[in-house]
């Protein structure tokens, strides 16, 4: 991380992580706190190692990472947005696929069994996982995020279960900007993979026996949805502790993983 993006991120979160001296011991300052946080979850160094490297107890790390990672509310709103809808529908065209806004998909997140229904959360590959569903642009940045279900529930079903799903389905979610394409009238789309169900809004590849023109669609499908996958694997080279297990509580696992998103 650059040293201005340090200071600007400091910057940000300071009006919630600025704590006051007591008689007993002076505060840690804002940069201490945010440079913590930021090496803990870009480094999959357990709580008594980062606690040595900044001179710190064991305990004080796990709470002031939940504290940055909580702060982290002020940022995402401005961070984990729709973006430019011309911009990134200019993008995708010129990858292949026209008026498209966005490529959708999810990935699993490593944890630790948890103390109550464990079983709920081993994932189809046998271990336990909390899901990430992402909504990316051609760009691969993060537009929504939906972070908190357990390994064992299906894309389809965190997708349907999602405001943004709601808000598709209701036609608000994107402007009303259609294209004709032949004679056929075609609004702003999102990409998935063939786990998703086939919507107006939303377009899978073809299966099975095909033809040469439904390879080619796929082809081109398949070239621009590439871009989530390629979101989830920056990610997880950037915040290395998303790919060992996160050794948190169920309730503060979503809060990490949204501060590594933003």
């Amino acid at each position: 991380m650059h040293k201005a993006t340090f200071m600007g991120l400091c910057a940000e979160l300071s009006p919630n992580l600025r704590h006051k001296d007591t008689r007993s011991r002076a505060a840690l300052s804002v940069e201490k706190r945010v440079a913590i946080a930021v090496w803990k979850l870009a480094n999959p160094d357990c709580y008594w190692s980062v606690a040595n490297q900044f001179g710190v107890g064991k305990s004080t790390v796990g709470a002031v990472l939940f504290q940055v990672c909580k702060a982290n509310r002020i940022l995402m709103w401005r961070t984990v947005i729709l973006g430019n809808v011309h911009e990134i529908v200019d993008g995708f065209a010129e990858m292949g696929y026209p008026n498209c806004h966005g490529a959708i998909d999810g990935t699993h997140i490593p944890i630790l069994a948890p103390d109550h229904l464990a079983s709920e959360y081993i994932n189809r590959k046998g271990y336990f996982s909390m899901v990430l569903q992402a909504l990316v642009d051609h760009q691969g940045c993060f537009m929504d995020i939906n972070v908190g279900w357990s390994g064992k529930v299906h894309d389809t079903r965190i997708f349907r279960n999602s405001g943004r799903y709601r808000k598709l389905q209701a036609g608000t979610f994107f402007p009303d900007h259609k294209i004709t394409v032949g004679d056929v009238e075609m609004p702003i789309v999102i990409l998935g993979d063939p786990t998703y169900s086939l919507q107006p809004w939303l377009m899978k590849p073809y299966t099975g026996h095909l033809d040469s023109s439904k390879e080619r669609f796929d082809n081109r499908l398949s070239r621009c949805r590439m871009v989530v996958e390629c979101a989830f694997g920056h990610l997880k080279a950037c915040w290395r502790c998303l790919t060992g297990r996160l050794d948190l509580t169920e309730d503060h696992i979503p809060v990490v993983i949204a501060m590594c998103c933003t």
